[in-house]
């Protein structure tokens, strides 16, 4: 299937809020969370475009994905004209249709495709957990978190990052 304006720009942002976290600059930890649930709802509507509930979907990941665009490119201008500027043309190109970033279009069973330069781990434990106990250090180490299912966890980001809060959540796995 081909690649949607707004998974480019779901990218983009994502790779702006890690761009973001190298300089040193907080983001607010609800981002995270927030780009994992509009990851989680593009994919929703790839699976069925013309079912009404899917289209709510991708028009409610697209207001989200604009709302994180406005605190995300606002903490950019804080890093000067010329980066905000860069992160801006993407975005603009990635809104007229352009690739900006290539995406995996193979499906694997273990890799669901993870942003360019990012790295990813699928946990899965032996009994459910509550999302805001895994959700608090994924906002910690700054990574994304998607539930697969409920006992299925997979998360998003730089690999030092990933491997962080997989050391954290090595108690979950005995539970």
């Amino acid at each position: 299937m081909s690649v949607l304006p707004v998974e480019q720009s779901w990218i983009i942002l994502v790779n702006l809020s890690a761009d973001l976290k190298k300089k040193g600059i907080e983001t607010p930890a609800k981002i995270n969370k927030d780009l994992g649930l509009i990851k989680s709802q593009i994919s929703f509507y790839k699976k069925d475009t013309s079912h009404p509930d899917m289209i709510n979907e991708m028009a409610r990941a697209d207001m989200a994905l604009n709302e994180i665009q406005g605190i995300l490119l606002s903490l950019a201008e804080d890093c000067g004209d010329e980066y905000y500027q860069g992160w801006l043309d993407k975005l603009n190109r990635a809104n007229r249709g352009e690739i900006v970033y290539e995406l995996s279009d193979h499906s694997s069973k273990f890799l669901l495709n993870p942003p360019p330069g990012f790295s990813y781990a699928k946990i899965t434990m032996k009994n459910p957990i509550a999302e805001e106990r895994v959700q608090e250090i994924a906002e910690v180490f700054g990574i994304i978190m998607e539930f697969d299912t409920d006992l299925t966890v997979a998360l998003y980001g730089d690999k030092a990052d990933v491997q962080a809060a997989l050391r954290e959540m090595t108690p979950f796995f005995t539970e």
